[in-house]
């Protein structure tokens, strides 16, 4: 009844409202920020700490002199200012201790220990501010009050943050803070009940009183203000963390450069849409896109118009789709999309609008061109019932429309898996062909068009597959470079022609096909140096054909490997000529030795006028760089007969002489018993890996 009494008779009642206000506003603020600075770590943590204790020191001194200077003795007041500063810089340094300690949880009672730290920083400020206190009076305190003051602070406290910590209840945060406004109140009130002030003077300061009232509400202004700046901090960072987080959230799920869904917004978006499928009994399309000719982009206008390209292709698929159908981008030039239906309607209207976009011209800068696109279909239940088989099934329809030169979209098809499966078998078999002695080389013959005389022989790999038998070329050379097999049956290739031409009695030169992988993943120019060494045969005898492609994947990286095969004495061949993106360009980045003009020329060349011409120009090209020209796909005569008037240095193909195995290459060729051939009659006939 004393406290109460004390609150009643001698505090001016509105300004203990004041204090009230002060004290529970400041601790709703330095519980959130304390909350705020739990959230982080190292240097930025120590930040939040320190407003935290900011805001709870400020709150807590100007509740006690709040209260102080409301509290009516009938004596004249005075405040010493070195102490009174003294108050707030403890009740904050205090603090700030106290929260350090309850966020380290290095010891298990971390929060409570720390609590008790901020009660005893409360109880410190207290008793310091009342040593500012100067009456004109005797002042008596009472022990007992004063540790029972001391005591219900640091239990108070240590319980208010607790629960602020801990959060062990729903309502632990209202707790917190009801507890940590008692510690406050009660350590003010215990301890005022624990002194009694005698008046010496009893009106010398009652003049003062409007003053200390004004004071008052200077020092409430005050902690409001240093409060309010914690308010701002907590907001702005709040605010700023939220656009933080959605902006790191748009770019988990997005794509940066088109502004598309991305693959993993895709996959959750597929994951609800079909648990919602399976519960309306709807079905699902998985629709997956790859872009058709976007790599010419790339090599012909750079990485900059193929990033223009596909900005323009998600702009158009954004403002495509339709509620209940969705587009994301996947990967580098794959898009992927989805829609729910009942009827197959549906579907197929939205299958011909991808159609469409996708194959609708896109002005770059100058220039116009069309990516064009392979679209695969796959449908939920009745092509899969789980995310994984029906991105798959998908894919393979995409591939399939991909192979399929004539249809831009194709439907999943159960034999597709069967045509999957066959591919991994075959290529799990050719990774032991060459271990068990089924690969052989076939060699085709390359003569002089003027004179008939053979020039060479290029190695064509052949496969012999047990049950099977002739694997083509076609077949087994790309899923050797896809699964990685390629670099052991270049090298066994590479070794094989060497040694088999080294055995030869006249020196004619042997041509070997590299693949695109051989140069990516081999150290090249040190593998073939150490073949020439092991099989005698001379660097000048080995002609090594690469593709316009290969030189393109990674044109710097291929031209010093090909300069360090130069440098061994061996000739370097630039293989299907004109077909390529860049001829011209690659031509003048690295003098080849031969230019192979590409046999599609050939097939036209007698009906073609266009063909005709590409075939003279080309002829004259190498002429003009005095780079021998030699036409591949010499079929009939008459083709021949072309060659030879425009001015041909060399030639290979059929009519000269099919592939064969080398224990027969140097017998008599009987191809002109059938008609063929008359030309080159007494000539050594025909000697390549190729698809072919």
């Amino acid at each position: 009844m004393r406290v109460l009494s004390c609150i009643v008779t001698e505090h001016n009642l509105w300004l203990v409202l004041l204090a009230a206000f002060v004290c529970i506003s400041g601790g709703w603020i330095t519980l959130g920020l304390l909350q705020r600075a739990e959230k982080t770590q190292g240097l930025q943590r120590g930040g939040w700490i320190f407003l935290t204790a900011v805001a709870a020191g400020s709150s807590v001194w100007c509740t006690h002199f709040i209260a102080m200077l409301a509290y009516e003795v009938g004596a004249p007041v005075t405040f010493d200012p070195i102490l009174t500063m003294a108050s707030f810089l403890l009740a904050v340094a205090g603090s700030s201790v106290g929260f350090a300690v309850m966020l380290s949880r290095t010891p298990r009672l971390a929060p409570e220990l720390g609590g008790a730290g901020v009660g005893l920083a409360i109880a410190t400020m207290h008793y310091t501010g009342m040593m500012a206190y100067h009456v004109d009076g005797i002042v008596e305190w009472n022990q007992s009050y004063v540790i029972s003051s001391v005591v219900l602070s640091v239990t108070l406290a240590a319980f208010a943050f607790n629960q602020a910590i801990r959060r062990p209840w729903r309502l632990a945060p209202q707790a917190a803070l009801v507890l940590f406004v008692l510690a406050v109140v009660a350590l003010h009130f215990t301890a005022m009940t624990a002194v009694s002030v005698t008046p010496l003077a009893t009106d010398a300061g009652l003049a003062d009183s409007y003053a200390l009232r004004a004071m008052a509400v200077a020092v409430a202004g005050g902690g409001l203000l240093i409060i309010g700046t914690g308010v701002a901090s907590y907001m702005i960072d709040e605010r700023a963390s939220r656009e933080s987080i959605e902006k790191l959230q748009h770019m988990a799920l997005n794509d940066l450069l088109t502004g598309l869904p991305n693959r993993c917004s895709f996959s959750d978006y597929l994951r609800g849409e079909m648990e919602r499928a399976k519960e309306d009994g709807a079905k699902l399309a998985v629709i997956g896109i790859d872009l058709d000719r976007f790599k010419e982009i790339n090599d012909l206008r750079g990485h900059k118009a193929g990033d223009q390209a596909l900005k323009a292709i998600g702009r158009r698929l954004a403002r495509l789709v339709k509620d209940g159908e969705f587009v994301a981008r996947v990967g580098g030039d794959e898009f992927a999309a989805a829609k729910r239906f009942l009827n197959q309607s549906e579907l197929l209207d939205f299958v011909a609008r991808l159609e469409k976009t996708m194959f609708e011209p896109i002005r770059i800068d100058d220039f116009e061109t069309v990516t064009g696109a392979s679209i695969g279909v796959a449908v939920y239940p009745d092509d899969g019932i789980d995310q994984e088989r029906l991105v798959s099934n998908a894919d393979l329809a995409m591939y399939r429309a991909k192979a399929d030169i004539g249809r831009a979209v194709c439907f999943y098809e159960s034999r597709m898996d069967e045509a999957a499966r066959a591919r991994h078998t075959l290529a799990q078999d050719l990774r032991r062909a060459v271990e068990l002695d089924q690969l052989e080389l076939h060699y085709q013959v390359q003569t002089s068009v003027s004179t008939g005389e053979i020039c060479g022989y290029e190695a064509l790999a052949r496969w012999n597959h047990p049950e099977h038998g002739q694997v083509p070329p076609s077949e087994f050379i790309p899923i050797a470079e896809e699964s990685g097999t390629i670099l052991m049956i270049g090298e066994w290739v590479l070794r094989t022609a060497c040694r088999q031409a080294a055995s030869w009695d006249r020196p004619y030169k042997i041509a070997v096909n590299l693949s695109p992988v051989q140069f990516a993943h081999a150290d090249l120019a040190k593998l073939i140096h150490s073949i020439l060494l092991e099989t005698g045969l001379s660097p000048a005898r080995l002609e090594l054909e690469i593709t316009e492609s290969t030189i393109i994947a990674d044109k710097s990286r291929t031209l010093h490997v090909l300069r360090q095969i130069r440098t061994l004495g061996v000739t370097i061949a630039i293989d299907d000529f004109g077909t390529g993106y860049s001829s011209l360009d690659t031509l003048r980045s690295f003098p080849f030795d031969k230019i192979k003009l590409d046999r599609s020329f050939m097939s036209e060349v007698e009906r073609s006028i266009q063909a005709k011409a590409i075939v003279r120009a080309v002829l004259a090209l190498g002429k003009s760089l005095e780079i021998p020209v030699l036409a591949e796909g010499v079929e009939t005569n008459h083709q021949l007969e072309i060659l030879r008037t425009e001015g041909c240095d060399e030639a290979q193909g059929f009519f000269l002489g099919r592939p064969k195995p080398v224990g027969q290459i140097f017998q008599p060729d009987h191809a002109a018993d059938d008609g063929l051939g008359s030309s080159f009659s007494g000539r050594i006939p025909p000697v390549r890996m190729r698809r072919r």
